[in-house]
């Protein structure tokens, strides 16, 4: 599996656009829908679901104007099902970013930890609550990959002081969950750069003495 980084939006939101020959899933459209479709175009990409790791506004900003292009579902946690229809839960309307954000209702709830399979992709659905309630994270066994949302980033964690967030429980999401990978596993982050599992343990400041 090949995948591509698209930082998108206001905030600069990494999207992710997870391809096998020229299928795709596509990962947390933050925004700028227009240089999304290009590269899809560009690639002659068929996605076939969009996911999100959680509801926040500044990744879910292109959610329709993709889904309606494409005719594809969208998948979020259930703890989140609301936030794509209200501006005040997905944070649009406590941060200045000019637009209240506001889709359609999402195609799928994730209710629980499971394995999702999509035609050639197979992944599982990790709960890693703490940045917000519905956080998750996907990870591709066989590609030794995990998308991480705002749960872990390269050097940092996901902020916990915005409604619904929880620090201890952030941190026990983390080391329950995706530490116990394989050191080896590529950590794609909602925001920044791409690290590994084994890095995160060994440098970052937020894991040490927990």
């Amino acid at each position: 599996m090949k995948w591509k980084q698209i930082p998108l939006g206001p905030l600069q939101t990494n999207c992710y656009v997870l391809v096998k020959e020229n299928k795709c899933l596509i990962v947390d459209p933050g925004g700028e829908e227009e240089k999304l479709l290009s590269y899809m175009k560009s690639e002659q990409l068929i996605p076939k679901g969009i996911l999100l790791t959680h509801a926040h506004f500044d990744h879910i900003g292109a959610v329709d104007k993709v889904r309606e292009y494409f005719n594809i579902p969208v998948y979020i946690h259930e703890k989140e099902a609301d936030w794509l229809v209200d501006p005040k839960l997905n944070g649009s309307q406590l941060f200045p970013v000019g637009v209240l954000i506001q889709t359609k209702r999402a195609d799928k709830l994730i209710t629980k930890e499971e394995t999702i399979t999509i035609e050639e992709f197979s992944f599982q659905v990790f709960e890693t609550p703490g940045h917000s309630p519905g956080s998750v994270s996907f990870y591709f066994a066989t590609e030794g990959i995990v998308v991480s949302g705002d749960t872990l980033f390269n050097g940092s964690i996901g902020r916990t002081d915005l409604p619904g967030g929880n620090h201890e429980q952030l941190l026990n999401s983390i080391h329950e969950k995706l530490l116990t990978l394989s050191e080896k596993t590529l950590v794609l982050p909602g925001h920044g750069p791409i690290t590994t599992i084994g890095t995160e343990m060994d440098v970052n400041p937020f894991l040490n003495g927990f």
